[in-house]
């Protein structure tokens, strides 16, 4: 099974062939942040680090996305979700609340958590399981809701 960063480079040569320079430029960012943290680090990123690297784009589309619709900036929505829909291909399935509950309850008795002060306990057991797989947005407010805070 090809990497996450083959995958890209085969979007990118494809879409350099067939014209689409949107999704070449997405590819490019991509692979640009892949590299200067391959670089930055000394070391090929494997699929997990590279997923990790593509949910804090993720998260940083988002913001953006956030910010100009607040400013009436639709243009700029428009490219930063066409972006975020490139970056979400990579990432897998996302896991909904039903899905979590049953992970977070084993979380907080893994934690032997008692209230909202040991969220961070509970947290540091739920997030390696989880990771990229489900919102920390969500995550966070379900832990919370199990502590009872």
């Amino acid at each position: 099974m090809p990497s996450i960063k083959e995958i890209n480079q085969e979007n990118m040569k494809t879409a350099m062939k067939s014209g689409d320079k949107t999704t070449t430029q997405f590819a490019r960012t991509l692979h640009a942040a892949i590299r200067k943290r391959e670089v930055d680090e000394r070391k090929d990123l494997d699929d997990a680090e590279t997923l990790k690297l593509i949910s804090t784009m993720l998260k940083q589309r988002e913001e953006s996305i956030t910010q100009f619709k607040s400013g009436g900036r639709e243009d700029l929505v428009a490219a930063e979700e066409a972006e975020a829909k490139y970056l979400r291909q990579f990432m897998p399935a996302q896991m909904s609340a039903d899905e979590l509950k049953p992970l977070v309850a084993a979380a907080v008795s893994e934690a032997q958590a008692k209230d909202a002060k040991d969220l961070g306990k509970v947290m540091k057991v739920l997030l390696p399981k989880v990771q990229g797989r489900a919102d920390g947005k969500l995550v966070n407010q379900l832990v919370r809701e199990a502590l009872g805070g």
